[in-house]
């Protein structure tokens, strides 16, 4: 019992540096390509808010639309609601990529000059 005694505080430590790791990498928001997510997210309706109490999820078109999502989901939640708009106001034409506005009309476009950017807007934003 002794020797057990001895090891547990090493244990206990090598335990929750475990579970530390695991929550930081778990909440890690996904890596972006700049150049498109930047050319993209002017035209976003979602932004990262800081308050003095942290970030809030809040939206350029409704003023009401506040979320406090905890720090541990924060980024997923938002890359969500951004994969959502992404759906709707995104299209790929020719290696070009549209962006559009609630009504359809088209608002800007983008050329996808690498596969890795034609990869993001695939994996980011689900078209």
């Amino acid at each position: 019992m002794k020797s057990f005694n001895k090891y547990l505080p090493i244990a206990l430590f090598i335990g929750f540096l475990i579970f530390g790791l695991s929550a930081f990498l778990e909440s890690k928001p996904s890596s972006k390509n700049a150049r498109v997510y930047k050319a993209v997210q002017h035209y976003s309706p979602y932004y990262l808010d800081k308050r003095f109490g942290g970030l809030q999820i809040m939206s350029k078109e409704d003023p009401s639309f506040k979320e406090k999502p905890n720090n541990m989901t924060l980024f997923k939640e938002f890359e969500r609601l951004e994969r959502e708009w992404g759906k709707k106001h995104l299209k790929i034409k020719n290696h070009i990529l549209v962006i559009s506005d609630n009504n359809g009309t088209q608002l800007s476009t983008l050329e996808l000059q690498t596969k890795e950017e034609n990869a993001f807007v695939h994996h980011y934003y689900g078209i």
